[in-house]
């Protein structure tokens, strides 16, 4: 693993004072955590506290534990626990983290969210239940057996490329009803969809997130929450910088700071389809000494000409 200095990605000096352990609701940059691996549902363990403790020190609002980036539908279930319980012990209370927990068993997420809630974390995280997607009156009453089967408040979780289903508006509308469901996160690239619901919502307590980096500026300009940004997991100052911007509505600052999160974005490009991203953000952390670049199987890490394209992008960052 190479420990280079990009001076941009790795820094102390940004406080995370405005985080509160556990508090809702979530405001700001929560990276969606990559999952360290050495082995076949093998954790790295230095990498994982590596990492916990890059993204903290970078300044981010929050974690969100075993997302897409995290690869939780690739994990086995002693792995996700064992992750879950790590993290919690390595976040220390200093900032509040969140933790997906679908399955396509719902006696699974159950548990999942069960084990969540002991670990200390502050919401659970649902997605349409993939394979074979619900339509919207069984997914409602998905989310409400969920809410009522264990304790934690309930982040929704829209990404319709990935469970071949969605969170209708007037679904999410409807479980906004439920005083456990607090939020919703969104990954389908459609801000419209966010400001809809916006729009529309009773409720003054709820996070509104989106999880698309490239909409990061005008989701927050639309009075939206925050992002949950993969780059985050690589750059965890430079998104921190960019919210701090926005918030101080500082419009030379934001235009330099969005530049480099979309020239960042480049990483994700580097081979093809969806596990791209995760590769690219995996060689990424590699590159700067963090963690493992290795995939949960059956996916593949970068091959050699990869890494170094990654590697080119990172160093650009600095010019």
């Amino acid at each position: 693993i190479l420990d280079v200095p990009f001076s941009l990605l790795r820094s102390r000096s940004m406080s995370h004072a405005t985080s509160r352990p556990n508090s809702l609701p979530l405001r700001g940059v929560i990276p969606p955590l990559v999952t360290p691996l050495a082995g076949r549902n093998q954790l790295d363990l230095p990498g994982l506290e590596r990492l916990i403790e890059h993204v903290i020190d970078g300044g981010v609002n929050g974690l969100f534990l075993l997302g897409t980036s995290g690869e939780l539908a690739s994990l086995g279930p002693r792995v996700r626990r064992d992750l879950i319980a790590r993290a919690a012990r390595l976040i220390r209370g200093r900032i509040p983290f969140v933790v997906g927990v679908t399955d396509t068993c719902l006696d699974e997420t159950l548990a999942l969210a069960s084990h969540a809630a002991v670990a200390g974390a502050a919401a659970v995280v649902l997605t349409v239940p993939y394979y074979v997607p619900p339509d919207q009156d069984e997914l409602i009453a998905y989310v409400r057996t969920v809410a009522a089967g264990q304790h934690l408040p309930i982040l929704l979780y829209n990404i319709p490329a990935l469970t071949k289903a969605a969170f209708e508006v007037e679904t999410v509308l409807r479980l906004a009803e439920i005083d456990k469901v607090v939020g919703i996160k969104d990954s389908s690239g459609e801000l419209a969809y966010l400001e809809e619901i916006a729009g529309r919502l009773p409720r003054k307590d709820w996070s509104l997130l989106v999880g698309i980096e490239r909409l990061f500026v005008p989701a927050m300009r639309a009075g939206l929450h925050g992002c949950v940004a993969g780059g985050a997991n690589v750059a965890p100052r430079l998104f921190a910088e960019l919210y701090a911007a926005i918030l101080n509505k500082d419009q030379p600052r934001i235009q330099a700071l969005e530049s480099r999160v979309n020239h960042l974005g480049g990483i994700y490009r580097v081979g093809q389809g969806i596990p791209a991203v995760i590769r690219g953000m995996k060689t990424a952390l590699a590159h700067l000494g963090i963690c493992s670049h290795r995939m949960a199987e059956p996916f593949r890490a970068h091959g050699d000409a990869e890494r170094e394209q990654v590697r080119q992008i990172l160093e650009a960052l600095d010019r």
